[in-house]
C-alpha cells in the first residue's frame, strides 16, 4: 500500500508524539500508531482536528499523487 498520509513526519517535525495525538482525540494510540504507519487512514472529520491540533493545513497531512 502506498503512503497516503504524512503524520509520522509531521508528528516528528512538530516534536509531538503519536500517544500525545492520541490522547489529544480521545482515540487509541494503537489506532495513531496504524494511522502513523499507513495501515489506516483517519476519516476526514479526524484528519481535520488533527491539523488543527498541530497547527498546519490539512493538504501537509497527506501525501501528494
Amino acid at each position: 500500500m502506498e503512503d497516503i498520509n504524512r503524520l509520522k513526519l509531521v508528528l516528528v517535525e512538530k516534536k509531538k508524539t503519536g500517544k500525545w495525538l492520541a490522547g489529544q482525540l480521545g482515540k487509541n494510540p494503537s489506532t495513531v500508531s496504524k494511522w502513523c504507519s499507513n495501515v489506516a487512514q483517519p476519516d476526514l472529520v479526524t484528519l481535520v482536528k488533527i491539523a488543527s491540533l498541530l497547527n498546519v493545513d490539512v493538504q501537509e497531512l497527506i501525501n501528494k499523487q
